[in-house]
């Protein structure tokens, strides 16, 4: 069974297999025409003759036979001796994972014809979003907020002039395809008192790759060599920049950490310096997109961020991909307090423009009174679906179970792949999108 598995659609194999065939049967017609068909004849007359003294008569059905049954034999010798040769290859090459030699090529095959995504956001709900779609495509790139000033990330800014590496390390670690023990270091977090205390390790990494190879770009296209990252991770911009909000009373707190502990109604948020160059890559990245997907993720402090960085909006406004944005399941104390679904759609558009949402998932899964009490010592309650004011907004939305509900709430990776993936190919031309039709739900 594991030998057949090399016949697997997409495996890109049984046309050099073939190829391989032919040529045995090129070289097994030269030796025939070299040694003269006498010795075809030798064993022609050995079957006739075996056959004859077994069976008192002879039949050509019996040369037939035997002719396929040497074929069958070849064709086997064929594909054990491939395959050892390849094993012995793949054994020095990648000693761990020789046995899974078919599978894992079959999966960069599968997965390299998926659909080119492009995320949008940062924080933990983007690296969410980002375990569940590298089981779907490896087309994936995403663009990454470089606004945060707190924790790790904010001293290294601080210390060393770089862009925050936080979200950045939390989206390579995400679309990794390496060991477990390699995640566990990225992520680990130094304690103690020391200097190094409340320093991820994945970020002093980056940080070091990138005064090693002189530029960010670069360091995280080698750091997801050594992950095996599926996809690209790419900063929205390598300018130091600093989020601002503008709250209703006409207050501004500058600094992305420390907007929520305000407690104000956020007007607006903006860049400072106002005129952020963007990554070009990042730009590239979507508009080669099939589908966009802004967020999970802080309304305000993660996605805002990558809109407000020039030629960011402008190009999802342009871009004729599917622009998905998913909502978060619940309000953000200090940041989206008494938010609706239609709410989080609006700010997003009055900060990018009309066209930089198509679509909006929202989760519609109960939440139980527990975890609502639970959420509620914390000032944070579920996002209402407000239908008529999203339908208002001249964008479409689809309601899905897209949480994990266990200590806490969370959006769960595999339920929202399932879901932006349906809604991608659903919205294709050709495809049913007539059932995503804007102000529609499921």
């Amino acid at each position: 069974m594991h030998l057949l598995k090399w016949l697997y659609p997409g495996m890109k194999f049984k046309r050099w297999l073939l190829l391989f065939s032919v040529g045995v049967m090129l070289v097994s017609l030269g030796l025939a025409l070299v040694f003269n068909y006498k010795y075809l004849d030798v064993i022609e007359e050995a079957i006739f003759r075996a056959v004859y003294l077994w069976k008192g008569s002879y039949n050509y059905m019996f040369t037939t036979l035997a002719g396929i049954a040497v074929v069958i034999v070849g064709v086997g010798l064929m594909l054990i001796a491939t395959r050892f040769v390849i094993r012995s290859v793949i054994t020095v090459l990648l000693p761990d994972n020789s046995e899974r030699l078919v599978d894992i090529i079959y999966e960069k095959r599968r997965l390299g014809k998926g659909p080119n995504i492009a995320v949008i956001g940062g924080g933990h709900g983007l690296s969410v979003l980002l375990r569940g779609i590298k089981a779907a495509t490896s087309n994936v790139s995403a663009v990454v907020t470089v606004a945060d000033d707190g924790g790790s990330s904010g001293r290294l800014r601080e210390d060393l002039g770089i862009i925050p590496p936080g979200d950045l390390r939390n989206c390579l670690v995400a679309l990794a395809d390496t060991e477990p023990l390699m995640e566990k270091l990225f992520q680990y977090r130094f304690k103690g008192k020391s200097e190094l205390a409340g320093h991820s390790f994945g970020n002093l990494f980056i940080a070091a790759m990138t005064e090693v190879t002189g530029d960010v770009e670069t360091a995280l296209r080698e750091s997801s060599k050594v992950l095996a990252v599926k996809g690209e991770v790419l900063p929205a911009s390598k300018e130091h920049v600093r989020l601002d909000a503008i709250m209703d009373d006409g207050t501004v707190v500058e600094g992305e950490s420390h907007i929520p502990e305000v407690h104000k109604h956020i007007r607006r948020v903006k860049l400072f310096p106002p005129h952020v160059q963007p990554v070009q890559a990042a730009l590239d990245a979507l508009t080669n997109a099939d589908a966009i997907i802004l967020g999970p993720g802080s309304l305000y402090t993660s996605i805002m961020p990558n809109l407000l960085v020039d030629g960011v909006a402008d190009t999802l406004r342009k871009s004729k991909a599917i622009k998905i944005y998913i909502c978060n399941v619940m309000t953000q104390p200090g940041e989206t307090d008494g938010y609706t679904a239609s709410m989080h759609a609006k700010a997003i558009l009055d900060h990018g423009g009309q066209g930089v949402i198509d679509y909006m998932l929202v989760n519609n899964a109960p939440i139980s009174k527990e975890m609502q009490a639970y959420y509620a010592k914390e000032g944070a309650y579920p996002v209402e679906v407000d239908e008529d004011a999203i339908n208002a907004l001249g964008i479409g939305f689809i309601k899905a179970d897209i949480i994990n509900e266990s200590d806490v709430i969370r959006h769960d990776p595999q339920k929202l792949c399932r879901n932006v993936m349906k809604m991608v190919d659903g919205m294709r031309p050709g495809n049913g999108s007539d059932h995503y039709m804007r102000g529609k739900h499921s």
